[in-house]
């Protein structure tokens, strides 16, 4: 027997310490390789795509209780929270079947627990990376950031900075104007989540005539969203089928009115100075300013905007889109061959008109 060294000390397994130490030198055993649970994969997804800022936990525990109830006429507030649970079920492969099969509310909490988990994870891995992207965006082509900003710090961002103050700056105030200009450096003029900046509308320009215009299609707003789902190389050259990215991965072939929501938050975020990503800031008033992108463009008296506007991003992000119906061409074969039948059952009908009276 080895006798017994003085810097030995014994261990739970009765061996010492000196028998447990590793060479560094070499391999050592293979450890088995970690899984990680599909919901947290999923749950990446549902934030980034359907809704990121949602509590899962109350979400589940309320879609349950209504599906048990089957209400008849629940209040706009209950419609819309089942319309995102609908969301997720659809989302999430065989997750109403497990929902409805968990034994008890430990198995329930589990299951939001990993959706939960997967939307926050998506949520912190995209605010570090587009923290430095955006900076690259916004820099001058061949010209230098004057004052430079950070890559790693928020604090020259936001107000503080010309570029980043402008893009930020609420639309219908001017951000040449020096009063303006110092009153939100200085916090006097507190900018509320549903105040939407400049950034948000195409060429960074707001006609007060017509607010709608130009929303929601401003270049920086595109890259920051090809940036998160079809990868941080497609955002200067056009995405390629064969790119991994986080919307290849999920299956995600068209935009969603939560995707372009997110981005834009995103993007807002990224811009400002503050540091951390906090949904109760109410400096930031990042969650006020994503619920109320997506209520735009949620509400139905704004459809035939937003249809166009959905359009007009699958044109931009996914060059393979192709829409559910396409008009037909008026010299087309087949326009001729519509028109021709169209014409046939009318006189069909007149026919019928004459024989009748």
């Amino acid at each position: 027997m080895r006798p017994t060294e003085e810097n030995d000390i014994p261990t739970a397994t009765g061996k010492s310490s000196s028998e447990h130490r590793q060479d560094a030198l070499t391999l050592g055993p293979r450890k088995k390789a970690r899984t990680t649970d599909p919901l947290v994969h999923h749950g990446r997804h549902f934030g980034r795509s359907i809704h990121a800022l949602c509590n899962l936990h109350a979400l589940i525990n309320n879609g349950i209780i209504r599906l048990g109830e089957r209400a008849d006429d629940p209040e706009e507030e209950e419609q819309r929270e089942h319309k995102v649970f609908c969301a997720l079920l659809k989302s999430v492969p065989g997750l109403e079947e497990r929902l409805m099969g968990a034994s008890s509310e430990e198995d329930v909490q589990s299951i939001a627990a990993m959706l939960q988990k997967g939307a926050s994870s998506a949520r912190s891995d995209d605010t570090k990376s587009l923290k430095s992207a955006i900076i690259d965006w916004i820099t001058p082509l061949g010209e230098p950031l004057m004052p430079p900003i950070s890559w790693n710090s928020k604090s020259g961002r936001g107000f503080n900075h010309e570029v980043t103050g402008a893009l930020l700056c609420p639309a219908g105030l001017d951000w040449n104007d020096v009063e303006i200009k110092e009153k939100l450096r200085a916090g006097e003029l507190l900018v509320p989540g549903d105040q939407w900046p400049i950034f948000l509308f195409s060429s960074y320009t707001y006609d007060d005539n017509d607010p709608a215009k130009g929303l929601l299609r401003s270049s920086l707003l595109v890259k920051t969203f090809k940036h998160i789902f079809t990868s941080p190389s497609s955002v200067e050259r056009e995405a390629k089928a064969t790119r991994s990215g986080n919307a290849r991965i999920h299956g995600m072939t068209g935009v969603t009115r939560g995707s372009i929501a997110y981005a834009a938050t995103q993007a807002r975020f990224a811009l400002c100075s503050s540091s951390i990503f906090n949904r109760n800031d109410t400096i930031t008033d990042s969650e006020r300013f994503y619920d109320s992108i997506l209520e735009y463009l949620e509400d139905p008296d704004e459809a035939d905007d937003v249809n166009h506007l959905l359009a007009w991003w699958n044109r931009q992000v996914f060059p393979n889109y192709v829409p559910n119906s396409r008009p037909v061409s008026k010299n087309s074969a087949l326009a001729k061959i519509k028109a021709k039948r169209a014409a046939a059952k009318q006189a069909a009908l007149g026919n019928i008109d004459t024989n009748t009276s």
